[in-house]
């Protein structure tokens, strides 16, 4: 059994409405200068408890936070500056994952000598000196209890990764009520986003059994919950499994991580700027019938979590595990193929060239990935 280092945050708030909680938290009673990094969707939402919090003698700035698609370096430095004029004693993010990603990065930049650019990578990010509390209002991307940031550097169009125990949130509150506002488009994205988190933990090269609980357990609440809240938006009893299934992907992160799908990704999201959820839900199966061959037991375990039947052996058991997973993606909006978002032939070499790059993802995958496979995986999913 290999060793393994499980990081999660000190503190871990989940349930419905518990953000009413939040003014009463340690950490905002023992902070003065109070920063809110807010979705534009929850700025009505959080007003209040701003203002609440203001009642209290505590100096509160709110930031809204309206940038498409995933932060940029030049975006972050925007939102840094305000950041470092305020110097706040503790940063709240309240959003999805390029909020919450952002809130990460501000509280551990602002008043840090190191520069960002200079942090990009594993482990390079060394202190941070604000406190920092994450609240997810998605079901997706785990963020709020992972120590990793992702930016986009907009001149190479190459997404940047930040992995560091110091980008853990001192406390994360995960309300499921805070998502049903959530479009349904959205909830499928984030939701195949949360189990591909849980699946590649599990078919990882570097899987542990102290994280292999989380993964299955989050591949299953997923699996039998994604359809209901994509459906009905106000099913609580969908929402709160999809947020507890997004937050045992979150914990695989830090000590597992993801694979080859997040890696052939990152292309799709930095280049053509497909979301992130879209550009995972269609790589998934793709992928897994790569991989397959090298784990069969392992990706067999994946589908009976997701709830099919044993097969005649653990490869038809997993083939059957990966339809489920396009007829799920399929019955939830999610296009079934790349050519459907403007991905052609030409593209793929390049596509390929970038996955190449992402070798800190590309070393978990169970099974070596060239760039011809690449290319290859890529080509059977247009």
């Amino acid at each position: 059994m290999n060793s393994i280092t499980l990081l999660q945050p000190a503190k871990i708030v989940f349930g419905l409405n518990v953000i009413d909680k939040l003014v009463e938290d340690d950490l905002i009673l023992s902070s003065d200068k109070i920063l809110f990094l807010v979705a534009t969707p929850l700025l009505t939402t959080f007003q209040p408890i701003s203002e609440s919090i203001s009642s209290l003698g505590k100096k509160v700035v709110l930031i809204e936070y309206n940038f498409p698609g995933e932060p940029t370096f030049s975006q972050f430095d925007m939102l840094l500056n305000k950041s470092g004029y305020f110097n706040p004693d503790c940063v709240v993010g309240v959003g999805g994952g390029s909020v919450l990603d952002c809130a990460k990065l501000i509280a551990a930049m602002t008043g840090n000598e190191q520069v960002y650019p200079d942090v990009v990578g594993i482990g390079l990010l060394k202190k941070r000196m604000k406190k920092l509390i994450c609240i997810s209002t998605t079901s997706g991307t785990g963020s709020e209890v992972s120590p990793i940031a992702i930016l986009l550097n907009e001149k190479t169009e190459a997404k940047s990764g930040i992995v560091s125990p110091v980008l853990l949130a001192d406390v994360a509150y995960i309300d499921p009520s805070l998502t049903v506002g959530l479009p349904a488009k959205i909830t499928a994205e984030t939701g195949m986003d949360a189990l591909c988190h849980c699946i590649e933990a599990y078919t990882n090269k570097f899987a542990h059994p102290t994280v292999d609980i989380y993964a299955l357990n989050g591949i299953k609440l997923i699996a039998e919950n994604l359809e209901k809240a994509y459906k009905n938006g106000n099913d609580l009893d969908a929402r709160s499994a999809l947020s507890l299934g997004s937050m045992y992907g979150g914990l695989c992160l830090g000590p597992v991580n993801t694979h080859g799908v997040h890696c052939l990704s990152y292309g799709l999201g930095g280049k053509y700027h497909i979301s992130h959820g879209l550009a995972n839900a269609i790589l998934l199966p793709g992928v897994l019938r790569f991989n397959m061959e090298a784990s069969p037991e392992r990706h067999a375990e994946v589908s009976i979590a997701l709830g099919i039947k044993r097969k005649e052996n653990d490869l038809a058991t997993a083939l059957a595990g990966i339809e489920f997973i396009e007829h799920l993606s399929k019955r939830c909006g999610i296009p079934g193929s790349l050519s459907e978002l403007g991905i052609s032939e030409n593209d793929l070499s390049e596509l390929a060239d970038i996955a190449m790059n992402v070798k800190r993802l590309l070393v978990n995958n169970p099974r070596v990935i060239t760039k011809e496979d690449a290319v290859e995986i890529y080509k059977k999913l247009l």
